[in-house]
This record gives C-alpha cells, sequence and structure tokens, in this order.
C-alpha cells in the first residue's frame, strides 16, 4: 500500500512545485492552511506530513503538535526559509520533526527523506499491528489458563 504525502503551505507556487517534482514518485495531497490539511489527514492515510513553518494563522510546528496526538505514527518534516535555532528546537521538542529543512529544497534530497520518512511511517505502522495481534493472543492464551 502506499501512503500519502501531504504539504502545507500558504504559498500556492510552493505547493504546485512540490506537486510537480514529487507526483510520478509519491500520492501527494497539498493544502494551503492547517486546516486544510487537518481534513485531508481525517480522510486519507497519510505517512508523510511536510509543512512550512511560517504561515499566517497557525505555524507549521504548532500544526504538528496538534496532530501529534491523533496522528502519532505519521513523519513530520519542516520546512522553511529561514534558519532559526529556536524554531529547529520548537520543532524537535513540540512537533517531534524527522527533518527540518531550509528553503529552497533540492527534489532529489528531498525525495530521499520522504521515501526514509515513509519506510518508518510503514514500520511503526506494522509494529503497532503486531503489538495488538500479541496482546489479543495474550489475552486468548491467559482465558485458556484459567482454571474452570
Amino acid at each position: 500500500m502506499q501512503y500519502g504525502v501531504l504539504y502545507v503551505d500558504d504559498e500556492i507556487n510552493n505547493l504546485n512545485s512540490f506537486k510537480a517534482a514529487f507526483r510520478r514518485d509519491f500520492t501527494i495531497f497539498t493544502a494551503q492552511s492547517a486546516r486544510e490539511g487537518r481534513k485531508i489527514l481525517d480522510n486519507n492515510e497519510i505517512g508523510v506530513i511536510i509543512t512550512d513553518q511560517r504561515m499566517p494563522t497557525v505555524t507549521g510546528i504548532e500544526f504538528l503538535e496538534s496532530i501529534l496526538p491523533v496522528y502519532p505514527d505519521t513523519i513530520r518534516i519542516l520546512l522553511t526559509g529561514f534558519a532559526d535555532i529556536n524554531a529547529v528546537m520548537d520543532a524537535i521538542n513540540r512537533g517531534q520533526v524527522y527533518k527540518y529543512l531550509v528553503k529552497p529544497w533540492q527534489n532529489e534530497e528531498l525525495k530521499m527523506y520522504i521515501q526514509n520518512a515513509m519506510e518508518i511511517y510503514h514500520l511503526r505502522k506494522e509494529n503497532r499491528d503486531l503489538m495488538q495481534k500479541l496482546k489479543q493472543a495474550n489475552a486468548a492464551l491467559q482465558g485458556l489458563a484459567k482454571p474452570q
């Protein structure tokens, strides 16, 4: 199964460039706001979220932090036009960001990061599924072991 990549950025030119660069390699979803991005997340299986840091209503870090409880396995990448050490620290600490990249991105480099992030997402999902099966098997065994 191929999982989607969601790119959130308030600049339409960046969204169009991203889609043009990566549509052959990944299932791409784009959103111009955090609210739009959240709707896409709620309706599609997204493995990787890439977001711009500086947006008008919500920063990229705030967006990533807000979705973390609901989508903990999704891999998060933050793009920004500005290298800011405080934003980097916030991204790591609050948004649990996998990568922090400065715009403009290099297509091959970003493609590699997305591929690696997809692999991590797949492994996280697989691990979660196996843990659930293990819990069910343990519960069944405990039921068999109870004295009658």
